[in-house]
């Protein structure tokens, strides 16, 4: 018994050594990738890069790329829990409430700054920060970004939301409802992305409090970043070539503004049946800056937020970040 007892350990020992091979080989060796982002304004960079074909040039032939769109952060991270995301844009907050529990998703590249703002309806007679002190204001999802960026402006003066003993409602609604919301007064205020901002003040008679330069970061504000799962970035060259298509549409971007514009709208169009107003776009466009660049001081202090907020159990973001191969690439 004592002679077996080696050849048993070492017959296991080999047989996970196999199985430990070919997990690693089923993430390295991808045959697709599923491309994850948002259909609005926000996530301009990943939709112009689709339309310019920029992710056709930068992956391989025999890459399939396949596109999934979602209405939430929340969502975007449930789908690329079950890889059916590999990669694409999102925003910051939802990210930064999963990291903490399960750290196989990082942050590889900045995408759009700004693009947020604070409205207030015309009913509720808000003209300053302050007359947030019991109001209820909209925000598109319970630790989105938006709610991130109101709670950091609200610690501005003094304020705090209910859940956290202080005295401003939060109202979880679609940023599509809150127009309806806002005739309906049922909520006083919201925290928003474009272009539903703009929307809130042309068709709601919404007044802007707080524009995309002024709410909570200003133009340090990141909205939204291009995030991969760990089996995903095991793959330099599909990470790399995810990046060159990224940092194309953000160039094409910043020097086709006009053009950029048009195929978001024909983009979402296409996507949704429904066709956006240009004017529309171009006023949300104005309220927004795409970059790669990540201000990992602004991300830490929305992961403290979260953590105070109740979204996080920790505010320790170590080996979010995974900025290595974007700087070999500029």
């Amino acid at each position: 018994m004592r002679r077996k007892l080696p050849v048993l350990m070492l017959l296991t020992v080999f047989l996970l050594s196999i199985l430990a091979a070919c997990g690693k080989e089923s993430e390295a060796d991808i045959k697709e990738v599923n491309i994850g982002y948002f259909p609005n304004l926000t996530h301009i960079t990943t939709i112009v890069a689709l339309e310019n074909g920029y992710f056709k040039e930068a992956f391989s032939d025999d890459i399939e790329i396949k596109t999934k769109t979602v209405s939430n952060g929340g969502l975007f991270m449930e789908a690329m829990a079950t890889k059916s995301i590999d990669v694409g844009t999102v925003g910051p907050g939802p990210l930064l409430n999963i990291f903490v529990k399960d750290p196989r998703y990082h942050i590889i590249s900045g995408a759009v700054n700004g693009g947020a703002v604070l409205v207030t309806s015309d009913h509720s007679n808000i003209s300053s920060l302050k007359d947030l002190d019991g109001k209820k204001v909209a925000i598109p999802v319970i630790g989105s970004t938006q709610d991130v960026m109101l709670r950091k402006a609200l610690q501005e003066v003094d304020l705090k939301p209910t859940t956290n003993g202080g005295t401003v409602e939060l109202f979880a609604a679609a940023p599509a409802d809150t127009a309806t919301l806002f005739i309906q007064k049922s909520v006083d205020a919201t925290a928003t992305q474009e272009p539903w901002g703009y929307i809130l003040e042309s068709q709601a008679d919404g007044n802007l409090l707080l524009d995309w330069e002024s709410f909570a970061w200003g133009k340090d504000s990141t909205n939204t970043v291009v995030v991969a799962r760990e089996g995903f970035l095991e793959n330099d060259e599909l990470t790399k070539a995810y990046l060159t298509a990224h940092m194309k549409a953000v160039q094409f971007i910043e020097q086709h503004p006009e053009e950029s514009q048009e195929l978001v709208i024909h983009h979402i169009k296409e996507l949704t049946g429904k066709e956006i107003d240009k004017e529309e776009v171009e006023v949300a466009f104005s309220r927004l800056q795409v970059t790669t660049l990540v201000n990992e001081q602004v991300i830490q202090e929305m992961a403290t937020i979260s953590e105070e907020a109740g979204y996080a159990k920790s505010a320790d973001i170590d080996g979010l970040f995974r900025l290595e191969l974007l700087e070999s690439l500029e």
